[in-house]
């Protein structure tokens, strides 16, 4: 007789228990916050939250989002934000998503046909695997932040391929490395070989650039990028997403692309909160000089032991390598205990053996309490 579905579930999950890799859900309210994607603490702004509910109380839009934006979901206040945040990111046209996930699905699901190919970074999103997959394309990945071995890639790609689109996917700023792509080289091999650039800049948005507008900006290279995809829920404080482009591939989202035609709208609320953080970003008064501050202070005389080391990064990511799933949870754990929020990285989540820290750096964190984790790091590290 077969297991019943409930039963057969719960042992896969016990199995996961066995590994160490099981995941809870946990709420920590009274810890220091060293794992958020809050980089710049727009979530917790008292002034955010004062222009959000001073923008709502003026609206006379409804409360709620009413249907798809094909349907009865689109509002000027959607279509203003477009052209506002197309502008700001220096593109000819931009398109709201629910959510960097969301953008990511529907891009990547519709943007290739079936004889044309997609090569990503070995360590890209999960939500631009997933997107690959929904496509008719093939894939191929390429070694981490490597120009060269994508070059093999495209170099093979094209000369099998000669009329197929070829498609580059990258992220700015990696999520769980927290180091930052060679931009320039990548872009100049797409260029090279007529491959369409794509640039997640989830982690890069807020944190870099002028009123951070991203690391595609920073280096100049709007033009040479296809599509850039920004998010609302890391350093912007908010939720959703937007993919920035010519305005040839908005009208294709919106014709083509799953996640977006068949779900239903950002509400109202959600559309005026990522406006006014935009605006902060616009003002005169954002400065995120403090951040990178704090980053480097950080990273300044790590100590580190035997198999365990920092990635090198810049970016408010910064993951400390501690191989082993139980190894990992045990410091995770201890550092809790002793009143900071930073969360372990798990195989399945990383690659066996690179099992982390994931400790995230914001505007909100003092240097007092920088200094406070990485003693405590080394009490509980060098015990």
């Amino acid at each position: 007789m077969s297991l019943s579905i409930n039963q057969s579930l719960q042992n896969i999950l016990e199995k996961r228990k066995d590994q160490s890799s099981y995941r809870y859900l946990q709420v920590n309210k009274e810890l220091i916050d060293f794992c958020s994607n809050d980089y710049l603490s727009f979530a917790r702004c008292p002034l955010t939250r004062q222009n959000i509910t001073a923008a709502l109380a003026e609206t006379t839009q409804f409360s709620g989002s009413t249907g798809s934006r094909s349907i009865s979901g689109n509002t000027a206040q959607a279509l203003e934000l477009e052209k506002k945040l197309a502008r700001f990111h220096h593109a000819e046209a931009a398109l709201l998503f629910n959510s960097g996930y969301d953008a990511n699905l529907g891009l990547f699901s519709c943007i290739a046909a079936k004889e044309d190919i997609f090569i990503c970074d070995e360590l890209i999103h999960a939500s631009i695997i997933d997107g690959c997959r929904l496509s008719y394309a093939g894939r191929l990945r390429f070694a981490h932040n490597d120009p060269a071995d994508l070059e093999k890639k495209l170099q093979h790609t094209r000369n099998r391929i000669l009329s197929g689109q070829i498609f580059v996917a990258v992220e700015s700023v990696y999520s769980m490395d927290g180091d930052i792509a060679p931009l320039k080289e990548i872009s100049d091999l797409c260029k090279k070989y007529s491959a369409n650039l794509i640039v997640d800049e989830a982690h890069a948005t807020g944190v870099y650039g002028k009123q951070g507008r991203g690391l595609v900006f920073e280096q100049s290279l709007e033009a040479e990028v296809f599509a850039r995809v920004h998010t609302f829920g890391k350093a912007i404080g908010c939720h959703g997403a937007v993919v920035v482009g010519s305005e040839a591939l908005r009208n294709y989202l919106i014709n083509f692309a799953r996640s977006f035609i068949f779900t239903t709208a950002l509400p109202p609320h959600s559309l005026l909160a990522i406006e006014c953080v935009y605006d902060q970003l616009l003002s005169d008064g954002f400065d995120n000089t403090y951040l990178h501050q704090l980053i480097n202070h950080f990273k300044k005389d790590f100590e580190l032991k035997q198999d365990i080391y920092l990635i090198e990064s810049s970016s408010p990511v910064q993951s400390l390598i501690i191989p082993g799933n139980e190894r990992v949870r045990r410091v995770s754990a201890e550092l809790q205990l002793r009143g900071f929020d930073v969360r372990a990285i798990l195989t399945p989540s990383v690659p066996a053996g690179k099992e982390r820290l994931r400790i995230s750096l914001h505007m909100h964190n003092t240097l007092g309490e920088v200094d406070r984790l990485k003693y405590s790091l080394n009490e509980i590290l060098f015990a």
